[in-house]
């Protein structure tokens, strides 16, 4: 007698795929579904069958509601992470700053060539100078008149344990931590962004390095 085999893809071992993870993380970052598409090489259907399969999964009843939602790949730096612990986190350095620009091609040449300023790398429309430490983010934006304020992003250890415990004193955040690169050697950058009392955007960054043996999953 023959055995009757399972047809379609093995399940996944986490709450989400890596597909619904990688654009779960890319509305909570802002992103519209046709960038998300765009960024992703797939149909903006594709992006609204990945987000409303997401929605289903973590029963949450909108996009607003996405944004907020917030767990750790299984298997990723972060969720490997060891659990944060009871200390009060200490805000202060910066991480990273970021500015808006028309053209980004024209503006790492410029920002190299003109200041000096060291070109760490470019992923898309982004490029990444290093500023003695502090990483200066140039980001195209088309947006008319382009956006005044620049971001100021604060490096914490922990961005589990910041968001936590900023929430508990009140602080209003835009979107829960994401992840928003996957670096060739398995580091994560994760970010979460919230206002100050005037309503402008800051935001915290955490580094979450894989365990020695982890290999890295697929780039987000």
């Amino acid at each position: 007698m023959k055995t009757k085999r399972n047809r379609g893809r093995p399940p996944y071992d986490d709450v989400l795929t890596r597909a619904e993870w990688s654009v779960v993380h890319a509305v909570q970052h802002g992103m519209t579904n046709k960038e998300i598409a765009k960024r992703r090489g797939i149909s903006s259907d594709g992006v609204k069958f990945h987000i409303n399969n997401a929605m289903g999964k973590l029963g949450v009843p909108n996009r607003k509601a996405l944004r907020q939602w917030f767990q750790a790949p299984k298997g990723s730096a972060l969720g490997v992470q060891d659990s944060p612990t009871i200390a009060p986190i200490k805000l202060g350095q910066i991480g990273q700053i970021a500015r808006s620009v028309k053209d980004v091609k024209a503006s790492e040449a410029w920002y190299a060539s003109v200041l000096g300023l060291r070109h760490l790398y470019t992923f898309g429309t982004f490029a990444f100078f290093d500023c003695k430490g502090v990483r200066l983010l140039l980001s195209q934006s088309d947006a008319e008149p382009p956006p005044a304020d620049s971001i100021i992003y604060l490096k914490v250890d922990n961005i589990r344990q910041a968001h936590e415990e900023l929430r508990t004193k009140g602080v209003e955040f835009l979107n829960a931590p994401h992840l928003i690169h996957r670096h060739v050697d398995g580091t994560e950058e994760w970010m979460a962004f919230f206002k100050d009392l005037e309503g402008r955007p800051l935001a915290i960054m955490s580094l979450a390095k894989p365990p020695s043996g982890l290999a890295p999953v697929d780039d987000p």
